[in-house]
Order: C-alpha cells, then structure tokens, then sequence
C-alpha cells in the first residue's frame, strides 16, 4: 500500500466495518475467515496505521429485548439469512464487542448503528455523541477512504457504496473482507467495481 504518493490534498481514513465476536467463528452468525480478518486487519494497522489521517469502526449494537424494527426473526420463526436474522451483537453483551484479535486500540472513532433499527451501512450509525459517519470525514477533511471488516455481501458493501456516493475514493481490500455466502459476496464485488470502489488486495 503506498502512503500518499505525495499529494498534499489527500487524507487517508480506514473504516473498519463490524469485526465483532458475534460475527466470528462461534458467535451468533458467524463469518467464516471472520477471526482471520480481524488478525488481518491488526497487521495493516501494525505496518501501515500510521498512512492513516483517522481510523473509524463501526459496531451492530442492536437494542436488548426488541427484534430491531424487524431485523431479528421474531419468535420460533426461522431467519431467511436475508432480510431477518438470528439475534447478534445486542449492545452491551459479549458478542458485540470488537474480536479480540482486532487491536481496538489503533480506533479514532467508534460508530454504533442497529440500535432498534435495521441498518448495515456505518454512515448509518452514530458516534455516543450523536457525531454521524459522514460529518466526522468532512470535519477531517477525508478524500479517501479504504474499508475492510465484515460481512461483504452486506454491512461492507453498504457502507462502501454510501462511501462513494459521498463522493469519497473507495478502497476494499479483499483479503481483509469475507462475506455471509458465496454468491451474494460475488455480487457485491460487482456492485461495488460498478460504483467506482476499488477492490483489490492490501499490503497486510
């Protein structure tokens, strides 16, 4: 990954888009390869944390006792793996905290979204100050903007699409995704190259 090449102009920011336990091997809609993402992503913060001007995360931290404007499968129904899902990453419990492989440390700025509310993409979210995503990038004055995390097919992809449709460059890296399925995944990668979002490997 180069740094700046140079250009005064450019500010770098890496979102890193829901690496939780819930979405890890164990946790209550797992990601597979969601633990490896996490080491990942800690070995571009060790090598390159530094290219960044701000390093944003966002959290699911969905509201206790609620099925979150229908985002849970209600009751004994069975989550479609679509549009319902099983319960995960309720604030304040185990499975919403960040992966204990992600070095949290490294984070400038916490995002929380889902809360009674569906919502996949992080400029959907909310800092505790009610800060939004997309006001913290232009306060910092941000032009581009690289995303990793989970899951690709769905809070990524989202959060990369709304990214470039705020006018940011957008960068995924590949190796530092995974995704819910196969095939919903393919197709983000071709929604996003459709947007003009970079997809290609990190220097991890």
């Amino acid at each position: 990954m180069n740094r700046q090449s140079g250009e005064e102009t450019m500010r770098r920011a890496l979102l890193i888009v829901d690496v939780q336990n819930d979405f890890a091997e164990g946790g209550a809609l797992a990601v597979t390869g969601g633990s490896a993402v996490a080491a990942g992503i800690t070995r571009l913060l060790e090598a390159h944390g530094d290219d960044y001007s701000l390093i944003v995360a966002s959290r699911d931290w969905h509201t206790a006792g609620s099925l979150n404007g229908g985002h849970f499968a209600a009751g004994d129904a069975t989550p479609n793996y679509s549009e319902t899902w099983p319960v995960h990453c309720v604030a304040g419990t185990t499975g919403a905290e960040y992966h204990p492989l992600l070095d949290a440390n490294r984070v400038t700025v916490h995002i929380e979204k889902g809360q009674g509310i569906p919502a996949y993409s992080a400029f959907e979210g909310h800092t505790r100050d009610g800060s939004d995503l997309a006001a913290i990038l232009t306060t910092n004055d941000i032009t581009d903007i690289d995303i990793v995390g989970l899951a690709t097919d769905y809070c990524v992809r989202a959060s990369a699409l709304d990214a470039a449709a705020v006018g940011l460059s957008v960068r995924v890296f590949l190796d530092l995704v995974a995704g819910v399925a196969p095939a919903s995944s393919a197709q983000a990668f071709v929604d996003l190259q459709a947007a003009n979002v970079r997809v290609e490997e990190s220097a991890a």
